[in-house]
């Protein structure tokens, strides 16, 4: 008989999964949500333990709050909630759908589904709020909305803690603060690319902690520290660095 439950919303993604599979693992029943969840139904129907499937509009708020209110009446409440939506594209020629779709999803819909998640563990009385972040969000780059929906959610998520201890609810709020892993993934470098058990399994260690911040893997705590501490001309100009014109 499971002994908790934990949402995962944006269950599309390997980290996601990974961290479905370990909670299942771990005898936890599962609400998955995703764009489309005939998607997912091979990897849900592998999973050990108790699992449920819903369909979330993130890019349209109104519909997501009433999608995330519907499931959590359905299954009276979650102890645990790990939102993990976000898009990370870039263009050189700086399209303005690409920072406007950032913008819809990883602000817009990120701050609908949180704020929707945290006014529902007010009610229930307790839970367990993380996110998966990003350090990208400590400074500006060239994705600028990306950089910057990353600050936002870092900020978003301070000021929900700051809630719940107003309210005086054991209410967690941990932001997961991952390294430049979509970056890894796509230069697939094993460097900075750690076995996605790995990090799902220290995001999961540092969730039982409750800790209110974490950096995954451990190692990114180091690079973060380095990376606010870059004087702007080194941190500004490192990328753009004019090439010398052949002789």
């Amino acid at each position: 008989m499971s002994v908790a439950t934990a949402m995962i919303i944006g269950a599309s993604s390997t980290l996601s999964q990974a961290l479905a599979r370990q909670l299942s693992a771990q005898n936890v029943s599962l609400v998955l949500f995703v764009n489309d969840p005939d998607a997912i139904n091979a990897f849900s129907q592998s999973l050990a333990g108790e699992v449920s499937v819903y369909p979330l509009a993130i890019n349209q708020p109104q519909m997501a709050i009433s999608q995330l209110n519907e499931a959590w009446e359905k299954h009276n409440g979650a102890h645990l909630v790990i939102v993990n939506t976000g898009v990370n594209e870039y263009d050189p020629s700086l399209p303005w759908s690409i920072d406007q779709h950032t913008i819809d999803i990883n602000v817009m819909g990120f701050a609908a589904a949180s704020q929707c998640i945290f006014k529902l563990m007010c009610e229930q009385g307790y839970g367990q709020l993380a996110a998966i972040n990003s350090i990208a969000g400590q400074r500006g780059g060239p994705n600028m909305a990306y950089h910057a929906s990353k600050a936002f959610a870092a900020n978003y998520l301070q000021g929900l803690s700051m809630h719940a201890q107003r309210l005086k609810l054991p209410i967690t709020i941990t932001d997961i603060q991952l390294g430049l892993f979509d970056k890894a993934v796509h230069l697939r470098t094993q460097l900075l690319l750690s076995p996605i058990d790995n990090v799902a399994g220290q995001i999961l260690t540092a969730l039982k902690k409750g800790k209110r911040r974490v950096y995954v893997t451990k190692r990114w705590r180091i690079v973060a520290w380095i990376n606010r501490l870059l004087p702007e001309y080194i941190y500004n100009t490192r990328h753009w660095k004019p090439k010398k014109k052949g002789g």
